[in-house]
Parts: structure tokens; sequence; C-alpha cells
């Protein structure tokens, strides 16, 4: 079996593997499909590490990367959005209290007075556009928006340096939005998958945006 897409990428077989492992994403893209890593929780400097290592890996065969670019969310309306220290505020006190007796329980030490744990990528295009600007360095083939429309200079990179942008959509109106902002392929992620999607099923939803963006090809995620 093969595709205009999987042709258009290199691929031996139409196979995408949307993962937060680098080890999966290099073994998918070395098995002929194409292995995407999630950067979501990475800075900048571990970031790198991670690709640096999958290129060795993968020696030419393409991979790609997805991030999470919501057009709105809880702070978006903020400069700067929330610190963190406003962040941890928002954790009910009930919560926080199961939390701590779930570590006891299982004598979870503290973390070292010295621990960093803020140390990741930042949610918002404001703090993200210096590292998605840096991921075009590297010989990535598909960058991905796993949660909201991939922005017009995103796009515009993508195809300065010929990489595809894609755009995950748990509805038909995601789908259109995607669309319409300039994304190369659009990925119909169904109820069963678990992640950033709607309440459609994936054998309900993939026709539906199929028919919707036309002639734009689609990658059907979630399950039967």
């Amino acid at each position: 079996m093969n595709t205009r897409l999987a042709q258009e990428l290199g691929l031996e077989f139409p196979i995408f593997a949307f993962t937060h492992c680098r080890d999966v994403a290099a073994a998918v893209s070395k098995a002929g499909g194409l292995g995407v890593l999630g950067v979501a929780a990475h800075s900048a400097d571990a970031l790198r590490a991670e690709l640096e290592w999958i290129e060795k890996e993968v020696d030419g065969k393409p991979y790609g990367v997805d991030l999470l670019l919501p057009a709105k969310f809880v702070g978006s309306d903020k400069a700067g959005g929330f610190s963190p220290e406003e962040l941890d505020a928002r954790i009910p006190a009930e919560h926080q209290q199961f939390l701590d007796d779930l570590l006891n329980q299982h004598e979870v030490p503290p973390l070292p007075a010295d621990a960093s744990v803020r140390d990741e990528f930042a949610v918002g295009l404001d703090k993200q556009r210096d590292v998605i600007e840096m991921l075009f360095e590297y010989n990535i083939s598909l960058i991905a928006s796993a949660l909201g429309p991939p922005p017009s200079w995103m796009v515009e990179l993508g195809k300065q340096h010929g990489v595809k942008v894609a755009a995950l959509a748990g509805t038909v109106a995601h789908a259109k939005r995607h669309a319409e902002a300039g994304a190369d392929i659009i990925i119909a992620q169904g109820y069963e998958a678990g992640g950033h999607t709607g309440e459609v099923a994936t054998m309900v939803l993939v026709p539906e945006v199929v028919d919707a963006v036309a002639p734009l090809p689609v990658l059907a995620a979630g399950g039967i």
C-alpha cells in the first residue's frame, strides 16, 4: 500500500507514529514510516539533544516533530501568561493533599531544594516562536500542531524549508480552520485517540474531514 503523501515524504509505508519517545520516533522512521516526536515538554537545549540523537539514528530518513499551539488557553489573555507561582495557586488544595498523601504512602522522597521542574517548553506562540524557528534548523520533514491552527509565519517557514505543516483536528470546524490557515496535512484525530480530540468517533470523523478539506491529504488517527 502506498499513497501520494507517503511518496512525497519518501516513506516506504504510509504510517505516522506520534510519540513522546525519541526511540520510538527513530525506530518508526528507520522501519520505513515517519516517526513524529512530541516536543511540548522539552527545553530548547534538551530538544537540540533529542533531535541530534534522532538524526544520527535515522541516517537521513524522514522524521517530524509536533507541538502545542493553542490560539486560546487559561492565561492567554495576560501578557506572558501565568507565572509558575500563579499556576501552582490554581491547583485545588484537595488535589494537592491527595498527591502529598500518595507520595507519602509510597515513600517517594521530596525533590532536592535545587531541583528545577520549570525547564520546559511553554505554551503560547509568544513563548514558542524561537524554539519553532530552531526546529527548522534540523532536517525535519514534518512539523505538526497538535492543538491549535498553525500560525502564518510557521506555514511560510515550512514552505521555505520544504517541510510539511500538519495540524490535528477533532472536529470538522477545526479541520476547516487548519486548512484556511494553510496547513499541508490535516490529521483527523478521533475520540478514541485519547489526546487533543473532540467527542467524534474516528470512523465518523475521518470521512467528514476528508470531504471538508479536499483535496488536502488527511491522516486518520484514533481507533476503531
